[in-house]
Formats: C-alpha cells, sequence, structure tokens
C-alpha cells in the first residue's frame, strides 16, 4: 500500500536544502528539522538498482520529523526507477527527484546523473514509467547542460520534453557539467554560473516551478532569485557548513511561519535522538559529524568544532561526553554575555 503523506511540497520548495552524497542522511535531516520547519529537505541519491537489485531498502530509512522530505533516485533504466519510485513512495515519501545533474565518474558509468542530459527520449521514458508506478510526484533536479551543449537551445528543449510528462517542478543547477576534464568537486565551482539563463527558462515556462541551485551562499542571495520571478532556492553546501546561521532565520523570512530557537537550544533538543541513536548501537560521529557548524559566526564556534571532532571521533563517546561539550559551549556564551556588559 501507497503510505505516501500528502504535503503542499510546490509551497515547502521555495527553500529546500540540496540532495548530497554522504551528507544528507536521516541524522543530518532530523538536525536540519530542528531548525527549520518548513523546508524541504532531500535524501542522498540512492541509485534504483540499489533498491531493485540490491534489496538496499535501509536506504530509505527516515524519522516521521523529517517530513517534509523528498528521496532522490539515479538511474537510466525505466523499469527499474519506476520501481523504485513505487518502493520510495511505500515507504512513505511524498516526492521522487530523479538526478540528472551529478557528474561523478561512477554515476557516468551508470549512465546516468549529468549524462542523461545527452538522452532526451530516453529521460522522457523514465520519468513517464516513474509517473505511472506511483503516487508520489515526480521531480526533476538537473544542470542548464553538458559539455558544448549550447545550454540556450537544449536546455528550453530539454524543459520542454519535461513539462510534457506532466512534471511540474524542476531545480536547476545554474552550470554546466562538465562530463571530461574536471572532478565532481570543480564542477561545484569551475564552470560559470548563469543565473539569467535559469530565470529566462521561469519566464518561458510559467506553469512549471523552478528552483535554482548553484552558488547560492546566503538568505540574502535566496531572496533576491525569489524576487526576480524564481518559484524556489535550494542551498547546498552553505546549509550544511552553516547550519543555523542558513536555516534558523529560513521559516519567519521565507515562509512568514514564525518559528526561533537559539543554537544552544537545537544542540539539546538533540540530546534524546543522540542517546537514543547510541542505545541502539550506533556511534555518536554518526550524528554529531552534521553538527559541526552549529555555532558558525558564534562564540565557542571553534571550541565546539574541534571539542565535537575529537570526541566524537572515539568509537566509546558517550551521551556524557556530548554534554559536557553542550556544557562548555553554554559556558563560552556566556561570558561572552558578561564580556560585553563590562
Amino acid at each position: 500500500m501507497d503510505r505516501t503523506i500528502r504535503y503542499n511540497l510546490a509551497k515547502s520548495a521555495r527553500f529546500s536544502v540540496a540532495p548530497m552524497m554522504a551528507w544528507t542522511d536521516t541524522h543530518c535531516r532530523y538536525f536540519h528539522r530542528l531548525i527549520s520547519k518548513k523546508s524541504l529537505l532531500y535524501t542522498e541519491m540512492i541509485t534504483a538498482p540499489a533498491l531493485v537489485l540490491g534489496g538496499a531498502v535501509h536506504l530509505l530509512e527516515f524519522n516521521a520529523e523529517e517530513y517534509p522530505v523528498a528521496l532522490q533516485l539515479g538511474g537510466s533504466d525505466p523499469k527499474q526507477l519506476a520501481e523504485a519510485a513505487s518502493i520510495g513512495a511505500r515507504y512513505g515519501y511524498p516526492e521522487i527527484n530523479l538526478n540528472l545533474g551529478c557528474p561523478s565518474d561512477r554515476v557516468q558509468s551508470g549512465m546516468f546523473g549529468a549524462v542523461l542530459m545527452t538522452q532526451p527520449d530516453l529521460v522522457c521514458q523514465c520519468l513517464e514509467q516513474m509517473k505511472v508506478s506511483c503516487s508520489a510526484e515526480i521531480t526533476v533536479k538537473c544542470r542548464i547542460g553538458v559539455d558544448d551543449q549550447v545550454s540556450e537551445d537544449t536546455l528550453p528543449r530539454f524543459l520542454e520534453m519535461i513539462e510534457s510528462t506532466g512534471v511540474g517542478r524542476v531545480a536547476i543547477h545554474a552550470r554546466k557539467a562538465f562530463l571530461k576534464g574536471l572532478s565532481p568537486k570543480e564542477n561545484r565551482d569551475i564552470p560559470p554560473l548563469d543565473y539569467f539563463l535559469v530565470r529566462e527558462m521561469k519566464r518561458a515556462f510559467p506553469n512549471l516551478h523552478i528552483s535554482v541551485n548553484g552558488g547560492v551562499n546566503n538568505l540574502f542571495e535566496a531572496k533576491q532569485h525569489l524576487s526576480h520571478g524564481l518559484d524556489g532556492v535550494m542551498i547546498g553546501r552553505a546549509a550544511y557548513h552553516n547550519p543555523y546561521k542558513i536555516l534558523g532565520p529560513v521559516d519567519n523570512d521565507i515562509f512568514g511561519y514564525e518559528y526561533s530557537t537559539s543554537a544552544t537550544e537545537i544542540g539539546a533538543s538533540m540530546i534524546p535522538y543522540i542517546e537514543k541513536h547510541l542505545k541502539c548501537g550506533g556511534r555518536l560521529h554518526q550524528v554529531s559529524r552534521h553538527m559541526l557548524g552549529l555555532f558558525a559566526g558564534q562564540p565557542g564556534a571553534r571550541h565546539w568544532r574541534r571539542r565535537l571532532s575529537e570526541i566524537g571521533s572515539l568509537a566509546n563517546a558517550s551521551l556524557d561526553d556530548y554534554l559536557c561539550i553542550l556544557k562548555e559551549i553554554k559556558e563560552i556564551a556566556n561570558a561572552h554575555i558578561e564580556l560585553e556588559k563590562t
């Protein structure tokens, strides 16, 4: 039975945290949800073969508190993607996103990710079969183009194909992907950003919900993109490295929802989650590695990061260790307040 929970995902997608390999796992998403109640969160990319052929359904596990949360799939076989989407919907994901932007060698060798932007007919088949396989909303994350494609020509045709399948929401990384000669890291930084083209695509396809991704570093920039008519903004690395600074004001500034909590309160709110994780045999590092930037830009940020890295990496790190670090950061914050009074 399809357990998909209904949300106004288009509204949630006004601000989202990008899917990031090895980063946006369930622990990360739980932590981010404590900071922002409204943002749309994404899983890491999970390959359709891993779910369909490998039976790796454990990768789909998440906490109900993470809603609204979307599953990102990678693959190029329409039948596999359809089955994987169906599995994801049964696990409760209200959105299934197809990755058409990852440029890594491993992804290319599997004939999915950004390389699929050179095969629009195949992408069309994938999206059509995914849509009929489940009731979850099917969406796309892509680049403005790859290699020697002329983005101004190929991107409109690509979006026209996507819209023809009935897919109504697309996140566009505003850079090309160079499949040869650049590493995945370099592909995130070296190809020039073309925000103007993404905005042009919104004007050309007014019925598509278009979010921009790539190079957005703060909420000021995010609001600028929204003011230019884009429907949403997706932030990745900046939100991960500065979670409280980026996600803290999102609910108020982007969604008009009154929600406010301090970084210290977030750290304290993680205590029950960490305690449960440790009792189930997990390690502190599996959770705490996502929290290193919690106090970025605040007094004690360096102390927090160093101590959490040192303690979290220990195999026998305990809840008491975490509580000790949390106490230290509170003392530093209080000392800073007292110093400002003098």
